[in-house]
């Protein structure tokens, strides 16, 4: 049996991918402290808060590769933040480390739904999250979250979000227009608008910013492609073979405007009885991640029709259900970090180069 030193231990650590950029540990200096007491190996290492909901899988990881280098001996981890904030990216200004679409092939699946838990989620988990309603003619985030009222525009002519519990950014066309109004508009001012929003929206430094996307393969896809990088699309379907149909559409509209595919998730998945606690496949079962396998993309997970979540929605409360609820909230929290693990997944993949900020 190997005895382990701080050396080659701090090797083992430092020579682990990074997950949010999939470089190394030991140059990104996130390796902090090693200790080694008789059978115990203790260490310490920096998590970047884009990396906060899988912070467990990490940890697992590196005892793994510890445990098997010294057979024997225990493994204690302790994980610190690590502070690295988001370089601008695209030509708009904003500062956001992943940009997500969430959307789908038509509408009537939950879509804006998902959008917001995801949003919610990934905050609760830890990280600095935006939420941006793009579905200018149907926008539900605002009701969905229980927010209202008229964002302000400061001295430097940026729009101040309104702020889900003090927290987490959101800006919606719902919050410009009156409930009873339709917004009809022409594509150029859909362009404007979704411009708009990502260049004056005084969003901060982010993690992720979740956009929630019209229903439909219509034009505002292409102004997202066009103004800022995209990290990967999510679309949302539900087992029937119709919304099925619909969303290998929204795929193909993604490939086409060359945006990464995240991952499907398959909403309504089955309807869990409050009474009985069973499961009853209304709609069908599966047939997301069979066409996910299909067509090569990464199947994210099933959500599954909770009347908690829909009082929720309907009450504006959504977002306390999923923080306070842990069991309606845990359907979510497996798509969300499915999410970000698709993300460490591709990054370690490409080794990407870690990146700096634009002063």
């Amino acid at each position: 049996m190997s005895e382990p030193t701080v050396s080659a231990v701090r090797e083992i650590l430092e020579s682990h991918p990074d997950p949010e950029t999939g470089r190394k540990m030991g140059p990104m200096g996130q390796v902090i402290d090693v200790a080694i007491e008789d059978s115990l190996i203790r260490y310490t290492v920096g998590v970047t808060t884009y990396a906060l909901p899988i912070v467990d899988e990490v940890t697992d990881a590196l005892d793994a590769k510890l445990t098997a280098a010294f057979p024997g001996h225990r493994v204690e981890a302790n994980v610190v933040t690590h502070h690295r904030p988001p370089a601008r990216i695209g030509q708009l200004g904003l500062r956001a480390k992943s940009v997500i679409l969430v959307g789908s092939g038509k509408g009537g699946v939950g879509k804006s739904t998902v959008a917001a838990s995801i949003a919610v989620m990934l905050g609760k988990l830890g990280s600095r999250v935006g939420l941006m309603d793009a579905d200018v003619y149907g926008p539900s985030v605002p009701h969905l979250l229980g927010l209202q009222g008229r964002p302000s525009v400061d001295a430097d002519k940026k729009i101040e979000p309104i702020l889900l519990d003090g927290e987490m950014p959101v800006m919606s066309m719902g919050f410009l227009v009156e409930p009873d109004q339709a917004v009809i508009w022409r594509g150029p001012m859909l362009h404007g608008s979704v411009q708009q929003f990502l260049r004056d929206t005084r969003w901060g430094e982010l993690d992720y910013l979740i956009i929630d996307m019209p229903p439909g393969t219509g034009d505002i896809a292409l102004t997202l492609s066009q103004s800022v990088p995209i990290a990967g699309a999510v679309v949302v379907c539900t087992p029937q073979e119709v919304a099925l149909l619909d969303a290998v559409k929204a795929i193909s509209m993604f490939r086409k405007v060359n945006i990464p595919i995240a991952g499907m998730v398959e909403n309504m998945s089955g309807f869990l009885c409050p009474d009985n606690g069973k499961t009853y496949d209304i709609f069908g079962r599966g047939g997301a991640r069979e066409k996910a396998e299909t067509l090569g993309v990464s199947f994210l997970g099933g959500l599954p029709i909770d009347i908690r979540l829909r009082v929720a929605g309907d009450e504006g409360r959504l977002h306390t259900v999923i923080r306070d609820d842990a069991q309606a909230a845990a359907p979510v929290e497996k798509v969300a970090k499915a999410l970000v693990r698709h993300l460490a997944a591709r990054a370690a993949s490409q080794g990407t180069a870690p990146t700096l900020p634009t002063l």
